[in-house]
Order: structure tokens, then sequence, then C-alpha cells
């Protein structure tokens, strides 16, 4: 048996999974737009262990999405992760973000770039063959119309993720493709975290922390004047 709870919440999309031996036996997500992971995941972990007819000491493992993200985001979901693992004593599976994310389209040729939004014009990138193999790594970087140039010159470039959506005026190239409404989901973890488990790919608990690629920056309130 290999019963894995995927957890990803490096979006705003809270998505939560339960797969066995890869294949989704129930799986429960939500993207209002909003950040609602700390009221929603817990609830979501429980709707899946009971649409799924399990208690959670049947778990093997649990799988977390393990970034790049939202700082917040990642916090909740790896928080969430490690607390189950530390309580029914299980291991720990991370994903990285965009690999699963480019899993979430299938093409015969061409590149996939998955991009996550990282504030005005910079994303969190990586670039992936047609066999979802990655070929370039993952990058904190600012968008201009030479944005990935060399792939573009060559094939066909599809572009996914939150990330993407504020790039389709900047990048004009006639091989550049935008795949529209795509976020991370634990419905792609699957199968990624089950081949994880297979080889005993896992994390230490205690000192897992997730992959944020850049320093969080605490951006200080102005002061306000006084006023007499």
């Amino acid at each position: 048996m290999s019963i894995i709870l995927n957890i990803e919440t490096t979006t705003k999309n809270c998505s939560v999974s339960i797969a066995e031996k890869g294949e989704i036996l129930a799986i429960k997500e939500l993207n209002n737009g909003n950040y609602s992971h700390a009221e929603v995941l817990h609830p979501f972990i429980l709707d899946v262990l009971k649409e799924a007819n399990l208690t959670s000491n049947r778990i093997d493992a649990v799988a977390v999405s393990k970034g790049p993200g939202s700082y917040t985001g990642l916090r909740i979901g790896v928080s969430a992760a490690k607390g189950m693992c530390f309580a029914l004593d299980k291991p720990l599976i991370s994903i990285d973000t965009l690999t699963s994310l480019s899993f979430s389209i299938t093409i015969e040729e061409g590149i996939i770039v998955p991009m996550l939004d990282a504030r005005r014009l910079e994303v969190y990138a990586s670039v992936f063959n047609e066999k979802h193999q990655k070929i370039r790594e993952i990058k904190a970087e600012i968008i201009n119309e030479n944005s990935f140039c060399e792939y573009l010159e060559r094939s066909k470039v599809y572009f996914l993720g939150d990330g993407s959506q504020k790039c389709k005026e900047i990048i004009t190239h006639k091989n550049a493709i935008f795949i529209d409404a795509k976020f991370p989901s634990a419905q792609e973890m699957a199968k990624l975290s089950y081949e994880k488990y297979k080889i005993s790919d896992i994390e230490n608990v205690a000192y897992f922390e997730p992959f944020y690629l850049k320093d969080f920056i605490v951006i200080p309130e102005k002061k306000k004047k006084p006023t007499f």
C-alpha cells in the first residue's frame, strides 16, 4: 500500500488530495482569488480523508509542495504537513512546485515554462522539455521582451501559471503560447509523490524548510505624521 496525502498551498489555489499508488482517491481545492489557506486547509484534509473512507493513520506519507511561491502559503502548507508527520510518525515528501505545475499540460514537442507570480514584473520560472524534464534551473527573474528568446527562436514555448498572465503583452514572439487558468495542484502532485515514495526520497521532518528562492522582506509601514 502507498496512500499519500498531498498538500499544495504555494499560490492562491489551496489544494489537497489523497492518492493510492499515484491515483487520486479524493481531491478538494479552492481558488477564490484570496489566500484562505489558514481557514480551509485543515477542513480540506478531513474532507478528502472522509471521501476516501480513510482515517489519518492509514496514510503512508505526507507530500507537500515545497516552493517557490507565496511565503505565507508555503509556511501554512509545510507546517501542516510536518505536524501530521510528527503526529502520525510518517515520512515527509517534498515536491518541486514548478515541476508539478509543468505536468498540468501535455505537449508533443516544444518547451514548457511554468511561472509563478513574484510581484510586479518578476516571476519564479523554470524550463522543461516535452517530457517534463527540467532543462533550466529555477530563477527569480524580471520579464522583458527578450525573456526566453533562446527557446522561442527554436520552438513553440508554452507559458503557464499565474505568473504567465502578466507576460502576454511583453513576450510577443510568434512562438509564445499562453495557457490560461493553470495553478499548481495536488492533482499533479500525486504521481510525483508516489515516485519519490517508491525510492524513499524523503525529507528530515525536523529540519525541512520550504524553498523560498528569495528572502522574505517585510516592508515597514510608513509612519503617519502626527496631527495636532
